[in-house]
């Protein structure tokens, strides 16, 4: 009888067994992503983290550089046999000398060979216009400069995606919307869009013809025709981001627009990798992971994805930020193509500028005035102020164009290739005529965006006092506003030096379109440089120029 039961249950196990069936086993994805390489090939100055020993404290760990991230990349990759390499914008722009000085083509060519796959277009891709991107996706000569390289430049091998920037005349955008790739016959839409400010923080002439549309409803709308190719996993990299707290692989508490954006996200998004704001984090927003890997290269982000075979939709994701310490070994390839590159541009990077008493900060205080911001405002001054050079009584310059400190070396020289990196736009300088009301229309625009305040730096003296709880349009002091401690009269005329940039209306500063009987004159940098070699070594003073009076 035992055996005759054992029978008739052991076939009904057999009769049920399809209904407990396990479900096939999840498709694994690692997604490699980086945000604000701004051609960094060498390591920057690092990345400032929590000290493991005291979280009280920060600690400035050594890190970035192409040679490095490469060989990060190959670590990183290794067991994963599905795995892509992203980023997040602005990978070009604002450089370092090495890259800058070969309109970014060695940083295009150092992030094609470590594997690249995909980036979306950044507000600084558009710095030399939307001609110099399109040429560093296709290749070919630069237009003025010819090909100053030691081979013929190719182009990227990645694809720039840009779903949100769209051509004014045609309705159809600048780059692919987003790209599908499969992995074990699984497809993954990547959507790349920049922030829909760019053409308000990019020079007016660079985006002509363009526009850049909201980042939400752009990917919203794109939804239901990823949904129709059979497409239900979607990971967006957006250039725009937000300012988190925490230490770089945590999320305590964010704010910022990348907030409100992945709020709006339909459902569908799974995974938002995101720049813009030089910061690093790994947060959960709305139930999804949200990234971004600091700048300049010290990050590498690491994305575990869990795929479901079924339903072919993200069941899961895990990102890590992972430091490219410059203890890790350099990639050969890089370390040649890199060297190719130092060979030409060594003899005039290493041309003497002058010296430097102490580390120029870029860092604004409190009033947005910065060490080394006054020393460009000065060098701009010096280089206009002769009638045959613009007859300038001041000078003016945006802080966004100013990158990087000048740190003092142990012998506190400072090179050409220093100058340039803190001052890597190359923008013109323009003399012209504004009235004193002018003058102060234009000051009054720097608090134009409620949520960013622009500080122009200024030569000296000039100075005013601001009042951060006056209504905009009142917040100078119109009584502090003078030159040489006389107060500047609304109606008088004076010839002030700005960068072709601002005088373009970048940055939001519109009120300089108004001026009159222009002059152009020679590059900020080379303005700065020539300030070197005349007024070395050049000594640290408080910045006092601007008060703030609350």
């Amino acid at each position: 009888m035992k055996n005759t039961l054992r029978l008739a249950f052991a076939a009904l196990a057999l009769s049920a067994a399809p209904a407990f069936a396990q479900s096939p086993a999840p498709v694994d994805l690692r997604i490699l992503a980086i945000n604000d390489f701004h051609g960094y090939l060498r390591p920057s100055p690092g990345i400032r983290i929590s000290d493991p020993n005291d979280k009280d404290k920060k600690i400035l760990v050594p890190a970035g550089g192409s040679e490095h991230m490469a060989t990060l990349l190959k670590q990183l990759r290794e067991g994963h046999k599905n795995n892509i390499f992203v980023a997040a914008g602005d990978l070009i722009g604002a450089s370092p000398f090495l890259s800058a000085m070969f309109h970014d083509e060695p940083t295009i060519e150092a992030l094609s060979t470590m594997g690249l796959e995909i980036s979306a277009v950044g507000n600084h891709e558009f710095d030399e216009g939307k001609d110099e991107l399109l040429r560093m996706q296709n290749g070919g000569c630069h237009p003025l400069d010819g090909c100053q390289g030691p081979h013929p430049f190719a182009g990227a091998k990645f694809h720039y995606l840009g779903a949100s920037t769209v051509l004014k005349d045609t309705g159809k955008t600048l780059f692919p919307p987003y790209e599908i790739k499969t992995f074990d016959g699984i497809p993954v839409a990547f959507i790349g869009l920049t922030l829909k400010g760019t053409s308000t923080i990019v020079s007016p002439a660079g985006v002509a013809g363009l526009e850049f549309r909201d980042e939400a409803e752009t990917v919203n709308a794109l939804v239901p025709e990823l949904k129709a190719k059979g497409v239900e996993a979607i990971v967006v990299l957006i250039h725009e981001g937000g300012l988190p707290t925490g230490d770089y692989n945590e999320c305590p508490d964010i704010a910022g627009p990348i907030v409100e954006i992945v709020r709006k996200l339909d459902k569908a998004v799974d995974i938002v990798i995101s720049g813009h704001t030089h910061h690093a984090y790994v947060c959960n927003i709305d139930g999804r992971v949200v990234t971004s890997g600091d700048k300049y290269g010290t990050l590498v982000t690491a994305i575990d994805v869990k795929l479901d075979p079924s339903t072919r939709d993200v069941v899961g994701a895990h990102a890590d930020n992972v430091i490219v310490r410059t203890t890790i070994a350099a990639d050969p390839e890089q370390n040649a193509l890199l060297s190719s590159y130092d060979k030409l541009a060594a003899p005039l990077a290493d041309r003497p500028a002058g010296s430097v008493t102490a580390t120029l900060s870029h860092v604004p205080n409190l009033t947005g005035e910065s060490v080394l911001g006054d020393v460009i405002a000065d060098a701009q001054l010096a280089a206009t102020q002769s009638e045959k050079d613009g007859g300038a009584v001041i000078a003016m310059t945006n802080p966004g164009g100013i990158r990087t400190d000048i740190t003092k070396k142990a012998d506190g020289a400072v090179s050409y290739a220093d100058v340039f990196a803190s001052q890597p736009f190359r923008n013109q300088l323009v003399t012209l005529n504004l009235t004193g009301a002018q003058l102060k229309a234009a000051l009054e625009q720097q608090w134009r965006d409620p949520n960013i305040t622009r500080i122009l730096q200024v030569s000296r003296g000039l100075s005013y006092a601001w009042d951060a709880s006056r209504p905009f349009g009142g917040h100078i002091d119109a009584t502090s506003l003078k030159l040489n401690g006389v107060a500047i009269d609304p109606e008088k005329t004076y010839r002030i030096t700005i960068n072709n940039y601002l005088s373009a209306g970048g940055d939001g500063f519109t009120a300089f379109k108004n001026g009159s009987n222009a002059q152009f004159g020679i590059y900020d940098v080379d303005a700065l440089f020539a300030y070197f070699q005349a007024h070395s070594p050049v000594e640290v003073a408080p910045p006092t120029r601007i008060t703030r009076t609350n």
